[in-house]
C-alpha cells in the first residue's frame, strides 16, 4: 500500500512540476513566447491531471480504469467523426461503430480476451464496415468514406485500448519471490503514462529552446527535429529514475522503452496534427485554433500504446 501511494506522489509531484512551468512560460514576456504555443502546452497538462486521476483509479479498480478508457475512445471517436463528416449511407456503420465495436473492445480487454480484442475492430470491424457500407446502397466516394470510418475506429478505439490493457499482462516472478500481481501491471500503467507525459514536456522545451529545423511546418510549424531527437534522449534518460515502476529485468530496458515511447508519441502527435489540417481544424500557422478536443489529448497515446504493449508483451511477459 505504501508503494501505491509513493507512486502516486511522484504523479502528482511531476504534474505539480509541469503545471508549474506552464504557468512560468504564460508569465515571461521577455521571452517573447508564442501564447498559443503555451496555451497549448498548458491545455496538454491540465488533461495529464486527469489521466493521472485514471493511474489512481488503476491501482484499485482496474475494470473501472478501462471503462473510463472506453469513455475517452467513445469521445475522441465522436470528435473524428465530427471533423471527418460522413453521408447519411455510413450511419447505420457508425451506429455498430458506436454502440457495438467500441464496447465490446474494451469488455474483451477487461476480460483479458487478447485473442478476440487483437482482432476485432483490425478483421471483423474492418469487414463489418465497408459491407455495411456498401448495403447502404450509396457507392459515391465509397472506398473514402470507408477509410475514415475505419481509421478513426483505429485510431480512437483500437489503439488506445493497448492502454488499460497493460493492467492485464502477467510477468514472470524472480525464483523464491511472490507472484507478481495487479500492482506490477498498474505501475506499468503508470510507467507509460508518465514517460509519455514526460516526452511531451521534454519535446516541448526542446523545440522551444534549441528548435531550428521544421519537420513538416504545413503539418506541424513548431515540431522541429531538436524537439523530437532531444525529448526522445531526454526523456530516455530521465526514465532511468522510474525504472524500478517497471518490471523490466536490466537497467537499459527502461530508457529503450521510454525512447520508444517518446518517438511514437511525436509519430501520432504529427499525423493526428495532419489529420485535423486536412480537415481544416487548424489555422494555418496556429497550434491552438480549432484543435480537436479529446484527440489533441490523446494523440501521443494512442500510437505509443500499442507498440509499448507488444514490445513488453513479446519481450518481457510471461508465456
Amino acid at each position: 500500500m505504501l508503494e501505491h501511494w509513493a507512486l502516486i506522489a511522484i504523479a502528482v509531484a511531476l504534474l505539480a512540476l509541469a503545471t508549474w512551468i506552464g504557468r512560468w512560460l504564460r508569465e515571461q514576456e521577455s521571452l517573447s513566447l508564442d501564447l498559443r504555443t503555451v496555451e497549448a502546452y498548458n491545455a496538454r497538462v491540465q488533461a495529464w491531471w486527469f489521466f493521472g486521476g485514471l493511474l489512481l483509479v488503476s491501482f484499485f479498480f482496474p475494470r473501472i480504469t478501462v471503462a473510463l478508457f472506453c469513455g475517452i475512445s467513445f469521445w475522441a471517436l465522436r470528435e473524428f467523426v465530427t471533423i471527418t463528416p460522413t453521408s447519411t449511407g455510413d450511419h447505420r456503420a457508425l451506429f455498430w461503430v458506436f454502440f457495438f465495436f467500441t464496447p465490446m473492445q474494451f469488455i474483451l480487454v477487461a476480460y483479458n480476451n487478447y485473442g478476440l480484442y487483437s482482432v476485432l475492430i483490425p478483421v471483423y470491424a474492418f469487414l463489418f464496415i465497408a459491407a455495411r457500407v456498401a448495403f447502404s446502397g450509396d457507392f459515391t466516394r465509397f472506398l473514402e468514406r470507408v477509410a475514415k470510418v475505419q481509421s478513426g475506429l483505429m485510431l480512437c478505439v483500437y489503439c488506445l485500448s493497448f492502454a488499460p490493457a497493460l493492467l492485464y499482462l502477467k510477468f514472470p516472478s524472480a525464483p523464491g519471490s511472490a507472484p507478481q500481481g495487479e500492482r506490477a501491471n498498474a505501475e506499468l500503467l503508470f510507467f507509460f503514462i508518465t514517460i509519455a507525459l514526460i516526452a511531451d514536456l521534454m519535446q516541448f522545451l526542446w523545440n522551444r529552446l534549441y528548435g531550428k529545423h521544421v519537420i513538416a511546418e504545413k503539418v506541424d510549424p513548431i515540431r522541429t527535429w531538436e524537439g523530437l531527437i532531444g525529448g526522445a534522449i531526454t526523456t530516455s534518460a530521465i526514465s532511468l529514475g522510474l525504472a524500478w515502476a517497471a518490471p523490466f529485468p536490466n537497467w537499459y530496458h527502461a530508457p529503450a522503452m521510454a525512447l520508444v515511447i517518446a518517438l511514437m508519441a511525436s509519430a501520432g502527435t504529427m499525423t493526428m496534427s495532419a489529420i485535423k489540417r486536412d480537415r481544416g481544424e487548424l489555422a494555418s500557422g496556429t497550434f491552438v485554433e480549432g484543435h480537436g478536443g479529446v484527440l489533441n489529448r490523446i494523440d501521443a497515446l494512442c500510437f505509443a500504446a500499442p507498440v509499448f504493449y507488444h514490445l513488453t508483451r513479446y519481450f518481457f511477459a510471461a508465456r
